[in-house]
């Protein structure tokens, strides 16, 4: 039991806290808009999705519903697919490609521990 809280504290703190990151660096680095206008994304997009991964960060950590908090879930799994997809199609090296599915790798962790954790 312990050491499944654990888990997903460690896990869900780290996926918040790269989230957070991510979203400061989408709104505030010129070389992350440059990398978005290489993928082929309006500015809009990098704006839009800094917002939701900040929304995501606290939706992750926050006592919510656990119908948002799956939403929440969900919606930074499509984004680290699409992410993949989107490096491995614009030709970036094998090592930028395969980051979103380690990231991914950490949300997973997080969420099956959180549903081992709800179960307790």
């Amino acid at each position: 039991m312990k050491s499944i809280k654990i888990t997903y504290w460690i896990s869900t703190s780290l996926m918040s806290l790269l989230m957070v990151f991510s979203a400061y660096s989408y709104l505030t680095q010129d070389k992350i808009a440059q990398a978005f206008h290489h993928l082929g994304f309006p500015d809009y997009f990098r704006v839009e999705l800094a917002i939701a991964k900040l929304i995501s960060a606290i939706v992750l950590l926050a006592p919510v519903p656990a119908k948002i908090k799956e939403w929440a879930y969900a919606g930074l799994g499509i984004t680290f697919i699409s992410a993949f997809i989107a490096h491995s199609a614009s030709g970036d090296p094998v090592s930028v490609a395969i980051m979103p599915l380690i990231i991914m790798a950490i949300l997973v962790v997080s969420y099956v521990s959180w549903g081992k954790k709800s179960l307790l």
